[in-house]
């Protein structure tokens, strides 16, 4: 008979998504540890969705504290995807472990961070939450700063706008401008994928640009 760790070996993501998905339906504690691990390895995003379904439906006494301890893991992707399983099941318990990860080397798992702490933040953590996301203002490439918008935008306007205004009066042209595009945000969600598509047309003319003087 086949274990789940045999079958999460397969090399095919439909048959590791096909164990995870029978792994979650079951639903079975036993799992916790196999399951947890390859969220670290897997590298089909589909399949790590997945694994974060499973995970959920387990009892969060015995999942969470098992995911808290890899977001001291060496390897980014399962901090990134502890972060994620975090969010999921909302233990609010967890902010202050997910508040040391919002600096994370990794910038992949930063983002990840940013999302889960403004899910998880307790009643009002918010304006601290958003004081500190506000000093990633203008840095990182498109994906980056669009996450940060995003993030500041999920504590709501009420909590977000003073810290956005302060941070443009004391701040540098980069920063006033990504606190310009987190306003379009907050005024029209709909316009993130617009300002997404306009700084890639922008950073694609910069290229052009380099190759044509170089």
């Amino acid at each position: 008979m086949t274990t789940l760790a045999d079958a999460l070996t397969d090399p095919r993501p439909s048959a590791r998504l096909r164990a995870v998905m029978a792994a979650g339906t079951e639903a079975r504690p036993s799992d916790l540890e196999v399951l947890v691990e390859q969220c670290a390895v897997d590298p089909d995003l589909q399949v790590r969705e997945a694994l974060t379904w499973a995970l959920v439906r387990l009892p969060a006494e015995s999942v969470v504290p098992r995911l808290v301890d890899e977001l001291h893991r060496p390897e980014a992707q399962a901090r990134s995807q502890a972060l994620h399983t975090l969010s999921k099941i909302r233990d609010g318990a967890v902010y202050p472990e997910v508040v040391d990860r919002l600096g994370d080397d990794d910038p992949g798992v930063r983002r990840t961070a940013w999302r889960a702490a403004v899910l998880l933040a307790p009643d009002g953590e918010g304006p601290a939450l958003a004081r500190h996301l506000a000093r990633e203002l203008g840095q990182g490439d498109r994906e980056t700063r669009l996450a940060l918008s995003r993030a500041l935008v999920t504590l709501g306007e009420d909590v977000v706008a003073p810290v956005l205004a302060d941070v443009a009066e004391r701040r540098g042209e980069a920063v006033r401008e990504h606190v310009e595009e987190t306003e379009r945000i907050l005024r029209d969600p709909d316009a993130a994928s617009a300002l997404a598509l306009e700084r890639a047309r922008r950073e694609m003319a910069l290229g052009r640009g380099k190759r044509a003087s170089g």
